[in-house]
């Protein structure tokens, strides 16, 4: 099987072929409760602000801090269950298999450079 460099130059999400095939969304990095108790803080920051802007401030650095922890131990372990994939395999794993691990890391990398 040949390396497809067409697929390869394609943006995450898009596809090639019939419209009526579509990936599935990528999984969110963090999840969906520990992204509201993020939202929860900064909204209560910017509510607080006029009365407290020093604290409203420290609020949303907090949040900030909350949120970058939090993306990079979800990123770690991304990593770790990847690699864990891969470095298991036989030295004669079947291609297909390494294909979907590059193809989950470079889906990744891109979603960390579009932030």
């Amino acid at each position: 099987m040949m390396y497809d460099q067409t697929r390869a130059r394609q943006s995450v999400g898009q596809t090639s072929g019939t419209a009526g095939r579509r990936s599935p969304s990528p999984e969110p990095l963090l999840p969906s409760g520990e992204q509201d108790k993020i939202v929860q803080r900064l909204r209560h920051a910017l509510n607080t602000f006029a009365d407290t802007p020093f604290e409203a401030l420290e609020e949303a650095e907090s949040a900030y801090d909350q949120a970058t922890a939090q993306l990079v131990n979800a990123l770690a372990e991304r990593r770790r269950l990847l690699r864990a994939g891969w470095q298991e395999q036989n030295p004669n794993a079947q291609s297909e298999e390494l294909r979907h691990a590059l193809r989950q890391y470079r889906e990744i990398t891109q979603r960390l450079l579009h932030i």
